[in-house]
């Protein structure tokens, strides 16, 4: 595929915004989508409505490890660009520039390893008894399921995803956006191939953690073809030029932390709040439901996600008039693209209804499917601001997403417990969608405008204010 757009005319590349990064990210984020559909096929032939429930409960419960995170992924991106914006490096890993900026960047990475492995002891034994917890206070007698070792299991997988992750963001900073790209692909195509396996032999609970530890594996061997920039990074002794935790990090860190504790009370509340109040088989319509729709969004932001580190890049050299023109192609296309997509699953849902009943009882009702689509719309335009603001090194955003967030988990909560997935839905379209667009548009204009235009725009010793 990559080959094919790379041999088109280059005006219907730059119309569909299509590089190696994003041309890699697509395919990845496409294969999630298309291989997806076989995977709810599987889902509803292989498993039951109640394990169902506990196999869609049991990702939503794994992401609490962006708490552990604690937004780093984002910062670590961005310093690593905001430093290889001063440097060259080679194909052989040589990195050729400043001596002062080498050493600086050497201490992200090593300052990187260190919280991770700190991070996540804290993050498996957290989940491992949330997450005993949490099933035993809300098993149903009626329906026993063994849930105990595959959720220990997606634990485990856990652990070493969560210790790749921030280097790929690093290597992204560094320039590195098309190779990431790229293996992000055989993570995605590796973790579903391991989940179809386990899903046909009957250990379907177990699939979570297969997906995880599929892309654990091709993560892994990426790791390993940049040894020869990471190693001599990490045994680099950085001296006295350092990037400074409490003067360059923190500041911009706690901001991401509570930005993202709080968008926790979104997406990943909804399933565990059908499942205690409405039982297994409604969350497990609510989770393939809501999985789709995401899986769409993270099909667009491909466009986005994949420009976070030329962003970062461009503010370091201050083109903010490049930055402008290529954000707002940008978004649009990744918006043509969600349209479309969202488009494509509503007829394919409506024609599934028809012929394929079982399938289609999986679901949310078609109107209910339609507004969490749109709701995920709205909160794709959020999210393309976010990337361009924090590409400033700042995030203005913290109580735009504190009180949105706020807003959404007591809708989910009392939506979910009166009116079920119907109440939960319409409740996140207007605290998550409505009320999130226009506050978050309405920040972008203005930060936007004050950091570049006025007397005294950003440098390096006002990177980190709100």
């Amino acid at each position: 595929m990559i080959a094919i757009l790379t041999k088109a005319s280059r005006p219907v590349r730059n119309l569909l915004g299509i590089d190696r990064a994003v041309g890699f990210t697509v395919m990845a984020r496409g294969w999630t989508i298309v291989s997806g559909a076989l995977t709810i096929l599987l889902i509803a032939r292989f498993l039951s409505p109640t394990e169902q429930g506990y196999y869609y409960t049991f990702s939503s419960l794994v992401a609490l490890q962006s708490v552990f995170e604690l937004g780093f992924s984002v910062v670590i991106l961005q310093l690593a660009a905001h430093e290889c914006s001063k440097l060259k490096i080679e194909p052989s890993g040589e990195i050729i520039g400043d001596k002062a900026t080498h050493s600086r960047l050497a201490s992200v990475l090593q300052k990187v390893v260190r919280w991770y492995s700190a991070a996540a002891l804290l993050m498996a034994t957290t989940l491992v008894i949330a997450g005993f917890e949490f099933f035993a206070l809300h098993a149903q007698p009626t329906h026993p399921v063994a849930w105990r070792l595959p959720w220990t299991c997606v634990v485990v997988a856990a652990i070493f995803t969560f210790q790749m992750d921030p280097v790929f963001s690093f290597l992204e900073g560094c320039g590195f956006v098309p190779q990431v790209a790229h293996m992000r692909f055989a993570q995605a195509v590796a973790g579903t191939t391991f989940a179809w396996t386990t899903l046909v032999v009957h250990r379907g609970l177990f699939a979570p953690a297969a997906i995880i530890f599929g892309q654990a594996g091709a993560g892994f061997v990426f790791l390993i073809s940049k040894k020869r920039l990471l190693l001599p990074l990490l045994r680099y002794n950085p001296g006295t030029e350092v990037v400074g935790w409490r003067a360059e990090i923190w500041p911009f860190q706690w901001r991401l932390a509570v930005s993202i504790l709080f968008s926790y009370l979104i997406y990943p509340l909804f399933s565990p709040v059908l499942f205690a109040y409405r039982g297994a088989a409604e969350a497990g319509r609510m989770g393939m439901s809501l999985n789709i729709a995401n899986s769409l969004g993270a099909f667009a932001q491909a466009w986005i996600y994949t420009k976070a580190s030329p962003f970062g890049k461009m503010v370091a050299r201050r083109e903010f008039a490049v930055l402008d023109r290529l954000f707002f192609r940008t978004l649009m296309q990744s918006g043509a693209a969600l349209v479309v997509g969202d488009a494509m699953v509503l007829i394919a849902l409506n024609v599934a209804g028809l012929y394929f009943p079982r399938l289609g009882s999986r679901m949310l009702p078609v109107p209910l499917f339609a507004l969490l689509m749109f709701s995920v719309f709205l909160n794709h335009i959020v999210l393309a601001y976010g990337v361009y603001l924090r590409a400033h090194k700042r995030e203005p955003l913290l109580l735009l997403v504190t009180i949105m967030a706020t807003l959404t988990a007591c809708s989910t909560l009392a939506g979910g417990r009166l009116w079920g997935a119907a109440g939960m839905t319409i409740g996140y379209f207007f605290c998550g969608g409505l009320f999130y667009i226009a506050g978050g548009t309405y920040i972008f204009i203005t930060r936007r405008r004050m950091w570049h235009h006025s007397s005294g725009e950003c440098s390096a010793g006002c990177e980190n204010r709100l």
